[in-house]
């Protein structure tokens, strides 16, 4: 039975305003779009009022944003109201406009959520703001993905074994917040280990989409799909390669990303023109309707965190393979193929074996998830985890 004060905390958010800070928002791709649209949606469906501040999808090249999902000043059909900051200019320049934008719309906030380490996070830091609760979602790593991005190849727990001084970068970003919500046990293991005098945290996990898994029939070739970003991560070069040893399957590349025209010029280079081919962002039925055509889902990054395009393919019954460096837990591994995915050698090996044992694969794929975590329960948590903070129970 929950407390009195539990009790008041609860009733507090109810009429509180909480201000979401993104870097990225849909249009835009990315797991953080999705999943602010969603909770900002869902938390102004519960009564509070809703801020999403976030760089904007393009601007007129003098700083004006220009954001397709709503203008500063307004708000979207589902009632969050939608601050844009131009991205043009470099990272000072950006930051202060976040900067100003979040003291002049999250002053009078009762809580600052941020999903940005560094292009949301630096900016609050240096608005100084003092009253609003301030807590920060992990689902990513800002210095890793920097530095896959620069083309190095380390799983995210080798990269903080051995880059002991680059914690020191984010370590001051950290201490700024009251409170830190990681996607997966997996991550906050890693910076328990890695940086000292961490903030309270705690771990809220993704929910599960909506709908029944069906079963797979394999085609001929064999048609896998990697759906997300092209960035240094992903190791899709390395599945480019893999592909090419493996001529009875074709491989379409849904997304996009700075290594798109990199991976173009690669394709070419291998000769792998009539069987590996690029599609844009997919949305919706779009999206859907790609799981469906598709026989198995490769993700063979360095890492992931929490791969929501891994449990979507699970969800809707499409055989997964996926790299062993997850933070996913065995519960939503559950009915995936997880390999070891790193070098070509791995891949080409576990792709093997799928088509080998591929009817069974797709059975298991198909069999519905024992628990189902639904939105329902994943806004229960962060109401009570507001309810909480607002009432200094944590």
């Amino acid at each position: 039975m929950r407390s009195g004060i539990g009790r008041l905390a609860e009733a507090r958010i109810f009429w509180m305003k909480i201000l979401l800070a993104t870097g990225i928002y849909p249009p835009d791709i990315g797991g953080p779009a999705t999943y602010v649209e969603r909770l900002g949606r869902e938390l102004c469906q519960r009564g509070m009022r809703v801020v999403v501040v976030t760089y904007s999808a393009k601007d007129d090249g003098q700083g004006t944003p220009l954001h397709t999902s709503g203008f500063e000043g307004q708000a979207t059909d589902d009632g969050v109201e939608i601050v844009s900051v131009a991205k043009s200019g470099g990272p000072l320049l950006r930051w202060n406009r976040y900067t100003k934008a979040l003291k002049e719309h999250g002053a009078d906030a009762d809580l600052i959520y941020v999903f940005s380490t560094v292009s949301a996070g630096v900016p609050l830091a240096m608005a100084g703001l003092k009253k609003p609760v301030q807590i920060l979602r992990l689902g990513g790593d800002f210095l890793w993905e920097r530095y896959t991005g620069l083309g190095g190849k380390m799983s995210l727990r080798a990269f903080y074994g051995r880059y002991v001084r680059l914690r020191h970068l984010l370590q001051w970003v950290l201490r700024q917040f009251d409170h830190i919500v990681f996607s997966t046990e997996f991550q906050q293991r890693i910076y328990e280990r890695a940086y000292r005098s961490l903030p309270a945290r705690s771990v809220i996990q993704n929910a599960l989409p909506e709908g029944e898994p069906m079963m797979h029939q394999r085609h001929e070739p064999l048609r896998m799909l990697f759906l997300g970003r092209f960035v240094g991560f992903k190791n899709l070069q390395r599945l480019l390669r893999a592909a090419r040893l493996l001529p009875h399957v074709s491989l379409t590349l849904i997304g996009a990303g700075p290594l798109q025209k990199s991976l173009q010029q690669t394709v070419d280079k291998l000769g792998l023109g009539g069987r590996v081919s690029f599609r844009a962002s997919v949305h919706g039925a779009d999206k859907q309707q790609a799981l469906q055509d598709h026989d198995l889902l490769v993700l063979p990054s360095f890492t992931e965190i929490s791969p929501h395009a891994a449990i979507e393919a699970r969800a809707a019954g499409l055989p997964v393979l996926l790299t062993e460096e997850t933070g996913l837990s065995t519960e939503l591994t559950e009915g995936m193929s997880v390999r070891p995915l790193k070098t070509v050698t791995d891949i080409t090996r576990a792709v093997l074996e799928v088509e080998q044992n591929y009817e069974a694969i797709a059975q298991a794929a198909a069999a519905p998830f024992r628990y189902r975590r639904t939105w329902e329960e994943l806004v229960a948590e962060h109401m009570m985890l507001f309810g909480e903070l607002l009432s200094g129970q944590r």
